[in-house]
């Protein structure tokens, strides 16, 4: 019988902390150092993979993802020895996907190649916003006419390329957002990112919209609409809604991201980094010390995980539901009764199938666009 993580996948997430200025909007684990000993950190991540490849060996890797912070800071060099690394401790598809989040700037652009070189396959850009006075307010360090550059290298250099943009922004209307989408879409190959602007507590903004300095935010219908809106332009530019902010060519879905979503396992190294892995049957939390300074200090001793914390099937059965009611194809409803040890509220899901939030496709559970749209309230309602 096939282990559970099995339904979903391994994939690898690696993260480097360090960017050149921190986005006002951002809550990841990313910090601005003058000074990074790369030779340092490299060797830090290989003793991670080292110590981890002693208890998961023989799984297929079936994705990649460096993630950040800035990843295309990292020399190419860098990330070239950590795929190299990958591969000798586990196999590899012949057609792998491994992807470098890369900020759209000349610096970045000029070592696309490298990367490619060195391994990578699959390139993710933070573009974020298609007009100069935006990208200001969002706190990015690029252009427009920068970003078009990079993505015409990207585009050059890898067969897949995806980027990023962020809207229901400051005095954004409906109109102008389809303007901005229909422009991606002209430029995109075969996946698109597209996120509502969030206000997450500790940023820049959210200090700034608590004193309330961040003005002409969409108020919730308007945001609404440009959802819809969103939807509906990529559909009808053969980019489906795989996923609630994710967008794609079918075939072309982000397969490390899936494994997240289809409740596989994967194996987080780098500041802050969170895992999912399932040891000797019994499937774990993972999460690294968060300070780079901390984190990389243990990780030279093998001792970069701070937290591992047993996972009761409870705990499993509401993961799973929260991560695969984000995507399209829906959960297994047997899988999720045989986590949760119980049989999922049949109730309930009457009652959400009724205000057409979810649909009940023999075995599937899957949730509507406008059950997309109210995504927690759903969870709310099915959570163990």
């Amino acid at each position: 019988m096939n282990a559970d993580w099995q339904n979903g996948g391994f994939g690898i997430y690696v993260h480097w902390p360090f960017c050149e200025a921190k986005c006002p909007y951002c809550d990841f684990n990313s910090h601005v150092s003058r000074e990074i000993d790369e030779a340092r950190w490299l060797n830090a991540y290989l003793c991670e993979l080292d110590r981890a490849a002693v208890e998961l060996s023989g799984r297929v890797v079936n994705a990649v993802f460096f993630g950040g912070g800035t990843p295309s800071l990292m020399h190419p060099d860098t990330v070239a020895a950590i795929i190299e690394r990958i591969r000798k401790h586990w196999p590899v598809p012949n057609d792998p996907e491994i992807t470098l989040e890369a900020n759209p700037g000349s610096v970045e652009a000029g070592r696309f190649r490298g990367y490619a070189d060195g391994g990578v396959t699959r390139i993710s850009m933070g573009v974020q916003a298609l007009n100069d006075r935006d990208l200001k307010r969002l706190g990015r360090i690029h252009t427009v006419d920068e970003a078009k550059k990079a993505f015409n290298i990207a585009r050059s250099t890898f067969e897949r390329v995806s980027f990023d943009l962020i809207y229901a922004r400051q005095d954004q209307t409906l109109e102008n957002w389809k303007k901005e989408l229909n422009e991606a879409l002209c430029l995109a190959i075969d996946h698109l990112s597209l996120y509502q602007l969030t206000i997450e507590k500790g940023t820049a903004f959210s200090a700034r919209y608590e004193k309330g300095g961040l003005t002409g935010l969409p108020v919730e219908d308007l945001a609404a609409d440009m959802y819809d809106a969103t939807n509906e332009l990529c559909e009808r530019a053969g980019l489906f809604g795989y996923e609630v902010s994710n967008y794609a060519k079918p075939g072309a879905e982000s397969r490390h991201n899936l494994i997240y979503w289809r409740y596989g396992d994967y194996l987080g190294i780098g500041p802050g980094a969170h895992g999912r892995l399932t040891v000797d049957g019994t499937k774990y939390a993972t999460e690294h010390f968060r300070m780079p300074s901390a984190w990389l200090e243990n990780s030279e001793r093998g001792k970069g995980e701070k937290i591992r914390d047993g996972l009761s099937n409870t705990d499993q059965a509401n993961e799973y539901l929260i991560m695969g009611l984000r995507i399209t194809e829906g959960i297994d409803r047997a899988r999720l009764e045989n986590l949760a040890g119980v049989p999922v509220d049949q109730s309930s899901l009457d009652h959400l199938n009724d205000l057409n939030l979810i649909t009940q496709d023999g075995a599937n559970l899957r949730t509507t666009p406008q059950g997309r749209l109210l995504l927690n309230s759903v969870i709310g309602e099915l959570v163990f």
